[in-house]
């Protein structure tokens, strides 16, 4: 009886099982992933500041470009020149059809800068867009026609026309119009011209392929009986 060749209590060296070489540790409280999840949230810090700041071209072009509500005063109270006019209702539109083209705009320029995306990244740019938004309603209202009425009718005089304070009156969809064109532009050309994921290669099934492995009934069985003529007859033992 010889004595086997592996020591006892030491693992074969095929063994699965096995604990991994001690150069393949990991570096305790080492994050991988750490410094490029830095780099997006960092990203996305300076997408939201850039567009924050966009928001004063935008505030500037909504009081280039809104219409104007005109009044008139009779020195005792201060009216509407044309009551059907729907002034009021273009200042609102104005504003949410430019936000609407810079939320496109900003969302084509940040998939431009970085194609690959992430939340960081979409959050920065849903968040920019509602701070430009409310920095662009500041400035409209700030340096647009003066909000103090009766002092600017008895400035103008009696029937002289000048114009109403610029305002908004559908508060919410003009906040937001900047924040979802921005996201949902920016979905879309992520999923349109995004990079793609590798597809998933398929290994060969434990077993087939493998040199010394059986393939097919045969190797459930063992191999069947053989004829004379050196052929299998296909024919298996019955199995007590």
């Amino acid at each position: 009886m010889t004595a086997p060749l592996t020591p006892p209590h030491q693992p074969q060296p095929n063994d699965p099982w096995q604990a991994p070489p001690s150069g393949s540790h990991a570096v305790p409280g080492a994050q991988p992933g750490a410094d490029e999840r830095r780099a997006e949230i960092r990203e996305g810090a300076v997408t939201a500041a850039v567009l924050t700041v966009a928001g004063v071209a935008l505030g500037l072009l909504w009081l280039w470009l809104a219409p104007r509500v005109p009044l008139v005063s009779d020195d005792t109270a201060v009216f509407l020149k044309n009551s059907e006019g729907e002034q009021a209702i273009g200042a609102d539109g104005t504003f949410v059809l430019l936000a609407l083209a810079f939320g496109l705009v900003s969302a084509a320029a940040v998939f431009l800068f970085r194609r690959r995306g992430g939340i960081p990244l979409v959050v920065g740019l849903a968040l920019g867009g509602l701070l430009g938004s409310l920095l662009a309603w500041g400035i409209g209202t700030w340096f647009g026609p003066t909000s103090d009425v009766v002092a600017h009718a008895k400035e103008v005089g009696k029937g002289v026309t000048f114009d109403a304070p610029l305002e908004l009156h559908a508060v919410g969809a003009a906040m937001l119009a900047w924040p979802i064109a921005a996201m949902i532009v920016h979905l879309g050309l992520t999923a349109l011209f995004g990079p793609r994921d590798p597809e998933p290669e398929w290994g060969i099934p434990y077993g087939e392929g493998q040199p010394g492995s059986a393939t097919g009934p045969e190797s459930a069985f063992g191999p069947g009986p053989v004829a004379e003529d050196g052929k299998g007859t296909g024919e298996f033992p019955e199995r007590s």
